[in-house]
């Protein structure tokens, strides 16, 4: 028999709020963010309406909060930030998550969201570092570029990543759970699909 793959989106799927601004007010603080995110509202606003790609409008905002960070430090605010992602999960799918564990099904996360706090979180739920297909930060001299390593893993991106990671496709079956329109190619290349309403 084939093997199971389970692959779940993260933000909006195992949570129920967008960790990205979660993380920034855990880690800057409330009024940096509330006065970074005013600022650049207007290319927020562009973004929605496709005028920017998403991916730079991230790489924008990271570089804003987060460049000439050390890395050391930014993976400590990854690891502090788990309890602030368990008190945001969405309890239905992660039974689901948990159900698929124990019935010794292969577990993923395909996400638009920063590497870093998803593997730290990953790890407390037994899921393999490298099965976090995420959006990864540069980084050199262990320091915060400010820009992305990897593609924006979104839309087609997580296929891409999904299939560098599990690439023979006819030996297992695919699960994929996801909540948003950056899902929808992940979702229609499974072979079953779940829709996770807000």
């Amino acid at each position: 028999m084939k093997k199971t793959l389970v692959a779940f989106d993260f933000d909006g799927t195992l949570t129920t709020k967008d960790s990205f601004i979660e993380f920034v007010k855990f880690s800057k603080g409330k009024r940096s963010f509330y006065c970074g995110f005013l600022l650049f509202s207007p290319v927020l606003v562009a973004m929605k309406l496709r005028i920017i790609a998403n991916w730079r409008v991230k790489q924008w905002i990271i570089s804003y909060f987060f460049k000439g960070m050390n890395s050391e430090t930014f993976n400590t605010y990854c690891t502090a930030f788990i309890p602030t992602i368990n008190a945001m999960l969405r309890h239905e799918t992660i039974a689901k998550l948990k159900e698929y564990q124990k019935n010794a099904c292969e577990v993923c996360i395909v996400s638009a969201s920063v590497e870093n706090w998803v593997q730290a979180w990953a790890q407390s739920m037994g899921i393999l570092t490298l099965n976090v297909l995420a959006t990864q930060l540069e980084i050199t001299n262990n320091t915060l570029t400010g820009r992305l390593h990897s593609k924006n893993c979104y839309g087609q991106e997580k296929v891409n990543r999904l299939l560098l990671t599990f690439p023979f496709r006819e030996n297992y079956r695919l699960v994929a759970y996801g909540d948003s329109s950056g899902d929808k190619e992940l979702l229609n290349f499974a072979d079953e699909a779940h829709w996770i309403s807000k």
